[in-house]
């Protein structure tokens, strides 16, 4: 498996390209903004389909999706059913800097899938999710956890306590030395963050 990371937009949100060689499959993950240079970095890996993964539904992740979906020729945008509402919210923006993202395509709920198995992570918002990959292990984030920190829940369907019990059960329980890539910043591991991350301690 073979991970690409991009820093798009003006918070440097992490856009992942994720190939996975056994399946010929591409997945980008979080594609937020400069959609040219995400589609220039996938047209480089010999793929037979490509699917858009969205961690959750802020403007900042989901920007370039049309973009990209329009040139890659997606098989589909995948989020869950509970940022759906959030995902086509004209009021999705943070203003004056970002404005709310326009000619989104239809996102569906995540299909039963070979290549990862997803893990509900509510609480930055309430369709908060990760990946985590099998090929090669590794758990795509979003803004759920951090390299020392958490995601903020002063957004509206942020809530703390959901975003602590989605860290404990969610991605504590997995092993100490499976990477994590979050939605911002750099790559952590989980045992990193068991030992040290002061939000959880």
């Amino acid at each position: 498996m073979k991970i690409v990371t991009i820093p798009v937009g003006l918070l440097d949100t992490n856009c992942y390209l994720v190939y996975v060689e056994s399946s010929r499959r591409l997945y980008v993950i979080d594609p937020g903004a400069d959609a040219p240079e995400i589609v220039r970095a996938a047209r480089r890996f010999d793929f037979r389909r490509a699917s858009i993964l969205l961690t959750h539904a802020h403007v900042d992740h989901i920007s370039a999706v049309a973009e990209v979906a329009a040139a890659l020729q997606v098989d589909g945008v995948f989020l869950a059913e509970e940022d759906h509402e959030l995902y086509r919210s004209p009021d999705n923006a943070l203003l004056p800097y970002l404005e709310a993202a326009r000619n989104l395509p239809e996102a569906a709920v995540f299909a039963p899938n070979d290549d990862f198995t997803v893990i509900p992570l509510p609480g930055h918002t309430p369709g908060g999710s990760g990946f985590l990959f099998r090929e090669s292990p590794a758990l795509f984030a979003g803004d759920t956890i951090f390299a020392g920190s958490i995601g903020r829940t002063d957004f509206p369907g942020g809530d703390f306590g959901t975003i602590i019990d989605s860290i404990r059960n969610g991605i504590l329980t997995l092993p100490d030395e499976l990477t994590i890539y979050p939605g911002h910043g750099s790559q952590t591991t989980v045992g990193a963050e068991r030992r040290s991350n002061p939000y959880i301690q």
